[in-house]
């Protein structure tokens, strides 16, 4: 990995395309939304978009069920819109990596409708996992997976005769059949979309669950009690040895290509197997989840970077940096919800843009946007609510449309009023054109922040030393002599000598008042 790739120290923003902005009235947000809206980008000072699904897709899991790896969805403007975004992105010197879903299709997928109608025992079954019930007449399921969305990860088909026959794996929803990786021709397909999306000029991708695609052959129980969203590392549905030889295919095609990049979706807690997917031949990047996990808490930040580091430099590789994404609580709400949170949360992403490696922000993150906690239960979308028996509400709370301007809902997000999910009346403060106007807001707190980190001297380099002060402070200096002080702790603290770069709050006669942090140089 040469350090200067491009993506080695890049701010990546993820647009969730379905809220960031509406084009054609029709209450979700489309490709020709972000085009509309790329000049916010700009200003923002991003070097590159994450973009979440927007392939083909009946939508089950708001496209991460794939009938369509190689066109866009017409809900997202087809592919004419994709072109017009590559072309008017790379401009402004924007590049676009997209979500590419590898181990399951949507169940509309024209291979799994022809596995459907196969039957038992026939080719077209080896492209998933198909396999006999257990019991005498076949009633149980093959083995005790459930789905990380809830409920039995198996579904039982009526067979072309009509009677009740074999199950199939979903790890997911019961419309995101499991590809079976070990059939050859499901990484040629793969190879193929990846090839079809490098041609035309994406820049790389986001793997979603690159730890997942290969399963034991002998598909063990798992232990029991495993809570519904989440897995351990010795669970047998994910992160087995094999996955590597996929990812070392998936580089060699990638190669092909200079200067693109993957990046992947790891929910690997052990940093021996986690850092195994970075090996030189694997994945150019891995999400590292540790600061969604710590609480705003000096001690438990300097652990999850220390942790984080140590992760990354088993085999060289760039560290990557996130607070929140299209699964995860908004830090706000994380963080305290309210006037509190936001300044903490600030004051995390001082933190975080401080770091050595890759920054990745979720769109709204720079709006100061909570999470919206009381969605009213008829309009949940995520299919987590419904696989958990109503008792998971899901992640549509972080996936509210973003606001854009006006007093009052869509908030200049659509023209119609009737957005694919609601967005909350007391937003009319957190618009982007109400936060244009304030220089106190968090919209031009973080074009600063973002643009110090890309202009100043002192985020270049890949050092970091600890001169903490105390349990309740974060004092450390980074990169190319960078001084970032974070204040956890309940009174206001004297700052060490240097030039005030910024501070998330205002100083208070000269110190850093709580639930704040600074950068000197």
């Amino acid at each position: 990995m040469s350090p200067a790739a491009w993506w080695s120290n890049a701010v990546f923003y993820q647009v969730y395309p379905r809220s960031f902005a509406d084009s054609n009235g029709d209450g979700v947000g489309d490709i020709d939304g972000i085009v509309a809206h790329l000049d916010h980008l700009v200003r923002l000072g991003i070097d590159a978009i994450w973009l979440s699904p927007v392939t083909v897709s009946p939508m089950a899991d708001h496209g991460y069920d794939v009938a369509d790896p190689r066109d866009i969805d017409p809900l997202f403007g087809g592919m004419p819109a994709i072109e017009r975004l590559i072309a008017a992105a790379h401009e402004r010197n924007i590049r676009i990596t997209m979500d590419v879903v590898p181990n399951h299709t949507s169940s509309q997928h024209p291979w799994f409708q022809a596995a459907l109608a196969a039957g038992p025992g026939t080719e077209a079954r080896e492209r998933y996992w198909f396999r006999d019930g257990k019991g005498a007449g076949g009633e149980l399921p093959p083995n005790n997976w459930t789905s990380v969305f809830g409920g039995s990860a198996w579904e039982r088909v009526v067979e072309p005769d009509g009677n009740p026959g074999q199950y199939y794996l979903h790890l997911f929803d019961t419309h995101q059949p499991d590809l079976n990786w070990d059939n050859p021709e499901v990484f040629e397909d793969f190879a193929t979309s990846l090839r079809f999306w490098l041609d035309r000029g994406v820049d790389g991708f986001r793997i979603d669950v690159a730890h997942g695609m290969a399963k034991p052959a002998d598909l063990p129980d798992a232990k029991e009690g495993v809570k519904v969203l989440s897995h351990s590392d010795d669970d047998p549905r994910f992160n087995n040895p094999a996955v590597h030889d996929i990812h070392r295919g998936i580089r060699k095609v990638v190669d092909e290509y200079p200067d693109a990049v993957t990046i992947g979706e790891v929910w690997v807690l052990d940093n021996l197997l986690w850092a195994e997917y970075l090996r030189p031949d694997e994945l150019h990047l891995g999400f590292n989840f540790r600061l969604t996990k710590v609480g705003f808490d000096a001690v438990e930040l300097h652990d999850a970077i220390e942790n984080s580091l140590a992760a990354t430099a088993i085999y060289d590789a760039v560290p990557t940096w996130t607070l929140s994404n299209h699964d995860i609580d908004r830090e706000v709400t994380r963080f305290g919800g309210g006037e509190i949170g936001l300044r903490r949360a600030k004051a995390m992403v001082m933190a975080m843009l401080a770091l050595p490696g890759t920054v990745f922000i979720y769109n709204g993150e720079e709006l100061g946007l909570p999470d919206v906690l009381d969605l009213p239960d008829e309009v949940l979308q995520d299919p987590t609510w419904e696989r958990s028996g109503h008792t998971e509400r899901g992640r549509d709370k972080v996936r509210v449309p973003l606001p854009w301007s006006g007093e009052e809902p869509p908030f200049g997000f659509s023209s119609s009023p009737d957005t694919w999910l609601p967005m909350p009346a007391d937003w009319a403060a957190l618009t982007v054109e109400k936060q244009e106007a304030d220089p106190h807001s968090t919209l031009p707190f973080f074009r600063e922040a973002l643009q110090l980190r890309r202009e100043r001297d002192e985020f270049d380099g890949t050092g970091l030393e600890w001169l903490t002060a105390s349990p309740d402070v974060v004092v450390l200096r980074a990169r190319g002599g960078l001084l970032c002080v974070l204040n956890a702790g309940t009174e206001a603290i004297a700052l060490p000598a240097g030039e005030l770069m910024l501070a998330s709050a205002p100083l208070v006669n000269g110190e850093l008042p709580p639930d704040s942090a600074a950068w000197l140089a």
